[in-house]
């Protein structure tokens, strides 16, 4: 099966604007912090706003756009960023890896080690399921492998985590990082 952006539905823009070979040329800003209010019992896609954020390194950087109000907890090949309230998060891996999106799933899939693990789906290079934490209850997580080479390798990692009832919210996140993401005009990632 091949897996690739497309399959999402979505547009991997390579950016090819270059003033040097180890910086991109596009600045990237900050829009106002807004913090989304939930209705009901969890997340709203309709309540969230997105501002563009750049990491990765200076000779392969990768900006993908998050949640504005949602603040990095760890930076480089593999942030992190949390809402105020640290009920959701998202995180990329810049890293790369030679196993296709298909692989990483099921490889995910085994690894994964919580209570009451269910997974939901496993198609087109998205893993979605719930589990339970042993401190925060009933959580839910969305990982998805990006490939750049028509599925035979995997070249980013998006993974969006919140409890079950932002399910809804959680997959907006998702489609957004994964539409806007955009990649260095050169991979630089190890195989």
């Amino acid at each position: 099966m091949t897996v690739g952006v497309a399959v999402f539905g979505t547009v991997l823009a390579i950016n090819g604007n270059r003033d040097d070979g180890d910086r991109a040329t596009d600045t990237v800003t900050s829009q106002p912090t807004t913090t989304p209010s939930p209705r009901g019992d969890g997340l709203q896609a309709d309540s969230l706003q997105y501002a563009a954020q750049t990491f990765g390194t200076q000779k392969a950087p990768v900006t993908s756009e998050i949640p504005t109000g949602w603040r990095s907890a760890q930076e480089g090949t593999r942030p992190r960023y949390l809402d105020p309230t640290g009920v959701w998060q998202i995180r990329f891996d810049t890293r790369g890896s030679s196993k296709s999106p298909d692989r990483q799933v099921s490889d995910r899939e085994r690894s994964i080690q919580e209570q009451q693990l269910t997974v939901i789906s496993r198609d087109n290079g998205t893993l979605v399921y719930t589990y339970v934490d042993k401190t925060r209850g009933p959580r839910m997580g969305l990982s998805r492998w990006i490939s750049t080479d028509n599925g035979d390798s995997s070249a980013v990692e998006i993974t969006v985590g919140g409890r079950p009832q932002d399910e809804a919210g959680l997959r907006a996140v998702l489609e957004r990082a994964t539409s806007s993401l955009k990649l260095a005009d050169a991979d630089y990632r190890p195989s």
